[in-house]
């Protein structure tokens, strides 16, 4: 099976790529530039096809030949639902038999714009004709390691939103092994499925078991969202409004979910852990020591 791969080289779809080959497919990723095909290739993608989701005639081409899409929107940018329309129309024309999109959980909050951006393109994959599996993960885990040099350096988790506010995780990798699942058998055909690891957890909760992996305290810290956006360097713009908003959601409402029954169904054992997640962290970080 052939799949074109939205994301093959990014930090979380990314990890698609080694599940994929593991089952047997052969994947054609869907790059921008010659610099990114080099990187893919080195990843493990097969073919490489250059092309740019913002522009809808690269991308006939890239799906032409293919069995199946994964594709993985870019959040937050201000033309999200467009790329993900053209991505599904493409395919349409391209004769690809099964489509998978990794979306979001609750892409019914019409006021976050990286949930309700998805909304449309599930609509047009259900109309599409074509076999489809909707992923929808909660917060991945992996955004941890945003703030993980400032746990390190300075014994500190910070996020601008309250830290008594639970939110509910997810591992990517669990993620990429359905996404795998899905487009290499027909388990996972014609559903849609909300993805998370069990329970919901506050920011002192979780620096708590921070705390006990690394040995040395961490605290939880919830600076106003403009200092922590400096402090990270996240330029003013679609991606900066795009978070203010979220966060100021999620201090108000957290982030609900939690519910791991659909992902230890589908992955026939526990889903991964923070716990487990942090001790992989602690683990990369003594061995870069």
């Amino acid at each position: 099976m052939k799949i074109l791969m939205v994301g093959a080289t990014g930090r979380y779809a990314g990890l698609v790529l080694p599940e994929l080959k593991k089952r047997g497919a052969v994947v054609r990723a869907l790059v921008r530039n010659e610099e990114s095909a080099r990187v893919a290739s080195e990843l493990g993608a097969d073919e490489t096809a250059i092309g740019n989701l913002e522009d809808a005639s690269t991308l006939s081409a890239a799906a032409a030949g293919t069995d199946g899409v994964f594709h993985i929107n870019p959040a937050f940018a201000p033309n999200e639902a467009d790329m993900g329309l053209a991505m599904v129309k493409a395919a349409e024309d391209a004769g690809v038999t099964k489509f998978v999109f990794s979306g979001v959980i609750h892409p019914s909050l019409s006021k976050l714009s990286n949930h309700a951006a998805k909304l449309p393109v599930e609509e047009a994959i259900y109309e599409s004709g074509m076999i489809f599996t909707v992923l929808q993960p909660t917060m991945f885990m992996q955004t941890i390691e945003n703030g993980w040099e400032e746990v390190i350096n300075e014994r500190k988790f910070s996020l601008p939103y309250s830290k008594q506010m639970r939110v509910s995780y997810v591992d990517y990798r669990d993620v990429a092994e359905v996404a795998a699942l899905a487009l290499t058998s027909d388990k996972l055909d014609y559903g849609t499925y909300e993805l998370s690891a069990p329970g919901m957890i506050n920011r002192i909760e979780l620096t708590l078991m921070m705390t006990k992996i690394l040995g040395q305290a961490v605290e939880a810290c919830d600076p106003p969202f403009d200092d922590w956006a400096d402090k990270s360097q996240i330029p003013a713009g679609p991606l900066r409004d795009g978070l203010k908003r979220m966060y100021t959601d999620y201090d108000e409402f957290g982030f609900p979910g939690g519910n791991s029954v659909v992902l230890e169904a589908i992955l026939e054992r526990e889903p991964r852990s923070l716990q487990q997640f942090f001790l992989d962290l602690a683990g990369r970080e003594r061995a870069a020591a």
